[in-house]
Formats: structure tokens, sequence, C-alpha cells
């Protein structure tokens, strides 16, 4: 008799599982922050203008959301009437924007970063430390082990 492993008695795979859990975490986070007048572009924008530092270019912040430009120039828009960014042209480079937070945007970022922990704080309530750095760690496996069947396969 063969004993099954758990991650076989999963009714989607577990990859299938990574990507449904992924859009709930999403959207808890966009529940929360509505409040805020942020949807989950605005809020995905803002969260990694803020990682990849103000200055970043409109291109760089595209490709960090894996989006496409058009898309992008609509979230940035919204933003700016918003008044929580700015883009001014790029000194060196004058067909490139930079991205820059407002005075509100600085401030609407606080009380994001604060709601991002909170969401955090309850997602992970039931689990470990132990849990949460082996998930960690086989995400970070996973990541790899993708991007190697993607070169492989463009080989």
């Amino acid at each position: 008799m063969s004993h099954q492993q758990f991650h076989e008695t999963l009714d989607l795979s577990i990859v299938g599982s990574m990507g449904r859990v992924h859009r709930l975490c999403r959207d808890a986070v966009t529940v929360a922050v509505e409040p805020l007048g942020l949807t989950q572009s605005r809020w995905t924008a803002l969260v990694h203008i803020d990682t990849l530092g103000e200055g970043v270019t409109q291109l760089a912040l595209a490709t960090s959301l894996g989006i496409e430009m058009p898309s992008l120039t609509r979230t940035i828009k919204q933003l700016e009437e918003q008044q929580l960014i700015s883009r001014q042209v790029d000194k060196n480079d004058k067909r490139s924007k930079k991205l820059y937070f407002t005075e509100q945007g600085r401030q609407v970022l606080e009380s994001l970063q604060q709601k991002l922990t909170d969401i955090k704080q309850q997602l992970y309530k039931t689990l470990t430390h132990q849990q949460l750095n082996e998930v960690a760690h086989a995400l970070v496996q996973l990541e790899k082990n993708a991007l190697a069947c993607i070169e492989a396969g463009r080989a």
C-alpha cells in the first residue's frame, strides 16, 4: 500500500494552490486599503515604487510589476490625479519619466504599510516561525526551478 503525500491530496496542484492563495491574500489587502482610495493596481504600484526607490522610471516599474506600459500609464495617471505621485522628465533621457511620491503620497504610503503589516500578522497568526521559514525556502526554490525551466525552454 503506497502512502500518498499530502501535496498529492490537494484538489489543485501546489502551483495552482499558490495562485489561489496569492489572489486571496492580494484581495485581503485590497479590501483593507479601499478606505485609502486605493485599488489593487494602485497599491501594488505604490509598494513597488517604494521598494525600487523614488526616481524609478515608468519602464522599470512596469517591468517590476510584470505589466505593459499602457496599463501602467492608466494607473500612474490615477495616482497623479489623487496627488500621490508626480512624474518628472529624466534630465539624462528626455523620453523617460521618473516617479516620485508627493507629501500626501508619503502619508498614504505610511498608512498602506501599516495596513500591510496588520494583514500579514493576520495571515501568519496560525503558522509557526518554522512553518513560515519552510514555506519561504520552498518558494525561493520553486522560483529558481521555474526560471531554470524557462531558460531551458528558450535554449
